[in-house]
């Protein structure tokens, strides 16, 4: 039974569970009793009537994919995506071509895995289940529909999702026609955006227990055609093991990688991470460079590059609970009132005076201005 009642309004406004039902992962997470983050529902209704019955009922409707038949409903209780039965009429192995349909099984086909393509009646909690992917999620059994071979050339990426889905929600060994598939057309990665390949790895990353599935697709060089500075998953095993709830996929890419932010800087190029994804990425991967206290590490790179550093270093991180960073205490104006002469020397003066005031502990009152003299003193030394 999968029944929300809040989406009620919506489910009145879209004609009931003869024209509408909840699809995926919805149905799919609630039958396992875990927290459902995104509301999918298909519908018989075409898109142009299905913004006519939000809209009648006062419900934002916003034309997210209209091409693609996906309305997506702005309700009290969070976004809701809207998308009407199709079928598809062509595919490349990137994109689809696709046709309205208002037939259930049909639309339920052209899904990827049998535990993708359960759907419930919103109004009695019934669930449809036309290809087994009931039994299937309760043995963990993540399997194609139809022959996997030709479900992975119509797209791409779901080779990455297979691995992702099996993270999650895999038990045992991997069905063996998907796993082979993956391997045999494991070069297609290549011809998929660098943003879809970074999005599938980053949430397979994230989620609790990736390393079985990451050393299944090392074992069949399923990752070398677009990460093939990959090649073990044993620094990644290590990482999890000890980092507990704290995890991030980011971090843990970079165990993936390895201690070399030179090639951390070329993958977050390559899969055109975000910005600040980048910049954790490669300071991360500096684990093994020196560092004298916890403090001056996070003090340098921040408390959150120094917290992902300790963790794959195997460290203590304890240490940078509650830490906050302290205020360098002068200015290079500062010392042009001491008597230094402005240009580069005040520059190089404050950078000498940081370092020896981190390495110090970050002292304060007298000893820093024992710090300071000191240094002031170096730097008008003929």
């Amino acid at each position: 039974m999968v029944k929300l009642p809040q989406y009620n309004g919506l489910v009145a406004a879209l004609g009931g569970g003869q024209t509408t039902r909840f699809i995926g992962g919805v149905v799919r997470d609630s039958m396992l009793g875990q927290p459902v983050c995104d509301i999918d529902m298909a519908t018989r209704l075409k898109p142009e009537e299905v913004i006519n019955r939000l809209e009648s009922a006062g419900i934002k409707a916003v034309p997210t994919g209209i091409a693609h038949g996906t309305v997506t409903a702005v309700t009290k209780s969070g976004p809701v995506e809207i998308t009407t039965l199709r079928r598809d009429v062509s595919t490349d192995g990137r994109h689809a071509t696709v046709a309205f349909t208002d037939d259930w099984q049909e639309d339920a086909a052209r899904r990827d895995f049998t535990i993708n393509a359960l759907s419930a009646n919103p109004e009695t909690g019934e669930i449809f289940d036309y290809f087994g992917g009931r039994d299937d999620l309760t043995a963990g059994h993540i399997r194609f529909i139809g022959e996997p071979l030709q479900r992975i050339a119509e797209d791409h990426l779901r080779i990455l999702r297979f691995f992702r889905f099996f993270a999650r929600f895999g038990k045992g060994d991997p069905d063996a026609a998907a796993y082979d598939a993956c391997a045999a057309r494991a070069n297609d990665l290549m011809a998929l955006s660098r943003e879809r390949i970074a999005s599938e790895v980053l949430k397979l990353l994230s989620y609790a227990a990736p390393v079985a599935a990451v050393r299944m697709m090392l074992a069949r060089d399923i990752l070398k055609p677009v990460l093939p500075e990959i090649f073990s998953a044993d620094c990644l095993a290590d990482l999890v093991s000890r980092e507990g709830a704290d995890r991030n996929a980011v971090r843990r890419l970079a165990a993936l990688i390895g201690p070399n932010p030179i090639v951390a800087k070329e993958i977050a190029a390559r899969l055109k991470l975000s910005n600040a994804q980048s910049k954790r990425l490669v300071k991360a991967c500096g684990w093994t460079e020196a560092f004298t206290t916890i403090e001056s590490l996070a003090y340098r790179i921040g408390p959150e590059s120094a917290h992902d550093r300790l963790l794959l270093g195997g460290r203590d991180a304890t240490g940078l609970e509650g830490w906050q960073r302290p205020v360098f205490p002068i200015s290079g104006g500062s010392l042009i009132a001491r008597g230094l002469q402005a240009g580069p020397a005040v520059a190089q003066t404050l950078r000498n005076i940081e370092n020896a005031w981190i390495d110090a502990g970050f002292p304060k009152a007298a000893a820093f201005e024992t710090i300071v003299a000191q240094q002031l003193r170096r730097s008008t030394q003929p």
